[in-house]
């Protein structure tokens, strides 16, 4: 179904990043009450908008965090965007056993931890939830054999998640974006980055997510991104 996203209340996690802070910006454009989550209160107050959550996406508590702005600033939560993510390259063989943790932590079990405690929010409003995966969720490759697992973690989330709640009328969306210029493979938690093709404008990339939850498209693989 479509959806109207002036007056939505919607949390945007990871939203002081590259691409979360897109997101915002055009989630804030079309007039949604925003909470703003991230780590670092400078970077989310400089946004210019929505409520400020500072939160650790590993931290089991951030999702209570959450919902507890949600009750007091929003009254309630129609939506939660998880735009946090980070990535690490090389051989697995190479790949400290911390930065695997990480990987999973960032990518996958914090957004488990945060889903358990807002989904209540969500079951109430009929909302929505959207995951922003990556295009290795699709096409694992190598030297990133742990970012591309955890990603791949992070749809399968979505796609048994999508059925689980059905009856609650809470919509569940899966965006695997090919590879975009947000500065990411810059920063990996190892490794160095392999040569990339020159990748999609973030602006671009956002403005398709938002896109997406207007228009009720849960399913978006990176082919319907175009460059």
């Amino acid at each position: 179904m479509t959806r109207d996203l002036s007056g939505a209340r919607i949390a945007v996690v990871g939203a002081s990043g590259a691409l979360g802070s897109l997101v915002t910006a055009e989630l804030d454009r079309r007039g949604a009450r925003l909470l703003v989550v991230g780590r670092d209160a400078d970077r989310l107050a400089a946004l210019g908008t929505g409520v400020p959550v500072v939160a650790d996406l590993g931290d089991a508590l951030a999702g209570d965090a959450v919902a507890a702005a949600a009750r007091e600033h929003l009254d309630g939560l129609d939506g939660l965007v998880n735009a946090a993510g980070v990535v690490a390259f090389g051989a697995l063989a190479d790949t400290p056993d911390e930065v695997v943790e990480e990987l999973f932590l960032t990518n996958v079990v914090g957004p488990l931890f945060l889903l358990r405690r807002v989904l209540p929010l969500l079951e109430e409003s009929q909302g929505f939830v959207a995951q922003v995966s990556a295009v290795v969720a699709e096409r694992p490759l190598p030297r990133m054999a742990a970012y591309s697992a955890s990603k791949a973690a992070l749809s399968a989330v979505a796609t048994a998640l999508r059925t689980e709640l059905r009856r609650s009328k809470v919509e569940v969306y899966d965006v695997r974006p090919p590879h975009t210029e947000t500065g990411l493979a810059a920063r990996p938690l190892s490794g160095e980055a392999p040569s990339l093709p020159q990748g999609l404008d973030p602006e671009q990339v956002a403005r398709r997510i938002v896109d997406a939850i207007a228009a009720g498209e849960q399913d978006v693989p990176a082919s319907s991104f175009t460059g």
